[in-house]
C-alpha cells in the first residue's frame, strides 16, 4: 500500500464496540437489500406481467439456485474468516496469499458450477415434483440463471474480500448501481421486449456481470492490503486448507438446509400453482425480514475473526453479544410492520385472490418466529469468526434438516396435511437450532474466558 493514500479498511480491534458493528453492518445490510433485488424483482416483473405460472417457476427455482450459492457463500466465508485474521495480527504477507488463493480456487469453482448446473436442471425439477404447467420456465429461468452463475460468484468473493478487511462500502456502491439496473433490465426485456421469464433471468446475469466486473477492476488496480496480482494468482495449499477448515463445514451445512427446503417445497407443490406462488411471495418477504440478522451474522464474523487475530477474546465475546441485542431489536420492528401490511406485501408480487391468500396466510403464521433466527444467525457467524464452522454446521443440521423433516413426515402422514402445517415447518426447525446453539454458545463462550483470565 502506497504511503500516504488514504486506505479504505477497517481495523475493529479497538474504539467503541457498538459504533464499530452498527458502522460496519449498515452498509452490509444496505447491500442485502440490493442483492435481495435481484431475485425479487424478477418475481414482481413475472408475477405481475407474465402470470401465476411464471411467478410459481421463479419460486419453484430458488432452493435450486439457494443450494449453488449457499455453498460457495461457505468458501466466502472460510476465506473472509483467515484473510480477516491475517488482517488483524498484520500480517499482511500471507493476507495477500489468500487473496490470490481464494480468486484463484473462485475461477475454478466458477466453470464446475455452471457446468453441473446446466445438467442438473432437468433431474431437480422433477425430483421436486414440479406441476408440468410450471416446469418449462422453470427450466428456461434455471439454464440461463446457471449460465451466467460466475459473474454472482465473482462478486460474492471479491465483495467477502473487502468486507474482511473491513471495507463495506464500495461493495455497496457497486450493488446498487447493477441492482438498479437490473430493474431497468427487468422492465426492458419483460415488459418491452415480451421476452417472458427467460427475460428475467436474462436481466438478472447482465447486472451480476457487471458487478463481478466492477469488483474485479477495483481489486486489480488498488494499492490497499487486499490487492490481486495477476502474476501471483495460484493456490496456496496450506491457506487453502485454513478455508476450508472454515468454510467447507458451513458450505455443506448451507447446502444440506437448500436440499432439505427441496422437500418443503415438494410439499408446498402438492398444493398447486396458487400455493406455490404464494409460498414464492412469502419466501420473498421471509428473505427481506432475515436481513438485518444476516448482515450482523456478517459483522460478528468479522469483528471477532479480527479480535481474535488480535489476541483479544473478551472484546470478540461482547461484540457478539451487542450484535445478537440490535439484531432481536431491528427485526422485531420489521416483523410488525410486515405482519401488518402482510396483504399488501403479499399483493407487490400478485392480484390473484388465491395467492394472495396463500402468501398471507404463510407471513402472519412464521414471521415472529424468525426471532430464533436472529439468535441462530449471530451465534453461528460469532462462532465461525473464532474458526469453528463444525459446530454451527451440525447444529444446524439437526434442527434445519432432521428435526424439519420429521416433523414435515409426521404431520402430513399421520396428524393433518395442510398448507399452513407444511409451513410451519420453519419455525420448528429454527426453535430447535435456538436451542442447541445457544447451550452450545454458552459453553464454548465460558471456556474462552476461563482460559483469558488463567
Amino acid at each position: 500500500m502506497r504511503a500516504g493514500r488514504q486506505s479504505a479498511t477497517k481495523n475493529m480491534t479497538s474504539g467503541s464496540i457498538l459504533n464499530e458493528i452498527i458502522w460496519f453492518a449498515l452498509p452490509l445490510m444496505l447491500g442485502n437489500i440490493f442483492q435481495m433485488l435481484y431475485n425479487t424483482v424478477d418475481s414482481i416483473v413475472v408475477g405481475n406481467f407474465v402470470g401465476t405460472e411464471a411467478l410459481a417457476a421463479v419460486g419453484a427455482t430458488t432452493m435450486i439456485t439457494n443450494m449453488a450459492v449457499f455453498f460457495f457463500n461457505g468458501f466466502s466465508v472460510g476465506a473472509g474468516v483467515i484473510i480477516g485474521r491475517f488482517f488483524g495480527a498484520g500480517d499482511l504477507k500471507r493476507l495477500h496469499r489468500a487473496v490470490e488463493t481464494t480468486m484463484a480456487m473462485t475461477g475454478m469453482i466458477c466453470v464446475i458450477f455452471t457446468v453441473l448446473g446446466i445438467l442438473g436442471v432437468g433431474p431437480m425439477l422433477h425430483f421436486m415434483s414440479t406441476p408440468s404447467d410450471v416446469m418449462d420456465e422453470a427450466a428456461t429461468y434455471l439454464r440461463i440463471y446457471f449460465g451466467g452463475i460466475s459473474g454472482l460468484l465473482i462478486y460474492n468473493m471479491g465483495s467477502g474480500i473487502l468486507r474482511a478487511v473491513g471495507d463495506t462500502t464500495r461493495p455497496l456502491y457497486f450493488l446498487i448501481l447493477t441492482s438498479l439496473l437490473n430493474v431497468g433490465l427487468d422492465l426492458l426485456f419483460v415488459v418491452g421486449f415480451h421476452m417472458g421469464i427467460g427475460g428475467a433471468a436474462g436481466a438478472t446475469i447482465l447486472s451480476q456481470f457487471i458487478s463481478a466486473g466492477l469488483t474485479l477492476m477495483l481489486l486489480l488496480r488498488s494499492d490497499d492490503v487486499y490487492q490481486l496480482t495477476l502474476p501471483d494468482l495460484k493456490i496456496d495449499g496450506m491457506i487453502l486448507k485454513q478455508i476450508f477448515q472454515v468454510g467447507l463445514p458451513t458450505g455443506i451445512q448451507a447446502v444440506i438446509t437448500a436440499f432439505s427446503n427441496v422437500f418443503v417445497q415438494s410439499y408446498i407443490n402438492y398444493f398447486g400453482a396458487s400455493c406455490m406462488a404464494g409460498w414464492a411471495s412469502y419466501n420473498k418477504i421471509d428473505q427481506f425480514v432475515m436481513l438485518p440478522m444476516q448482515s450482523m451474522a456478517m459483522a460478528a464474523t468479522t469483528f471477532v475473526s479480527q479480535n481474535v487475530g488480535a489476541g483479544n477474546t473478551r472484546r470478540s465475546n461482547d461484540g457478539t453479544r451487542i450484535s445478537i441485542g440490535l439484531t432481536l431489536f431491528i427485526t422485531l420492528v420489521i416483523d410488525l410492520v410486515i405482519w401488518i401490511f402482510a396483504r399488501q406485501a403479499v399483493g407487490l408480487f400478485s392480484s390473484d385472490q388465491k395467492v394472495l391468500y396463500f402468501g398471507v396466510l404463510f407471513v402472519r403464521t412464521n414471521i415472529f418466529f424468525l426471532l430464533f433466527n436472529c439468535v441462530n444467525h449471530v451465534l453461528a457467524g460469532a462462532l465461525r469468526g473464532r474458526g469453528d464452522s463444525a459446530g454451527p454446521m451440525i447444529i444446524m443440521l439437526i434442527g434445519f434438516v432432521a428435526v424439519r423433516q420429521t416433523y414435515l413426515y409426521i404431520m402430513t402422514h399421520h396428524i393433518f396435511n395442510s398448507a399452513r402445517a407444511v409451513s410451519l415447518s420453519y419455525p420448528v426447525g429454527w426453535g430447535a437450532t435456538f436451542v442447541m446453539e445457544l447451550v452450545y454458545f454458552l459453553i464454548r463462550w465460558n471456556r474462552a474466558e476461563r482460559k483469558e483470565k488463567a
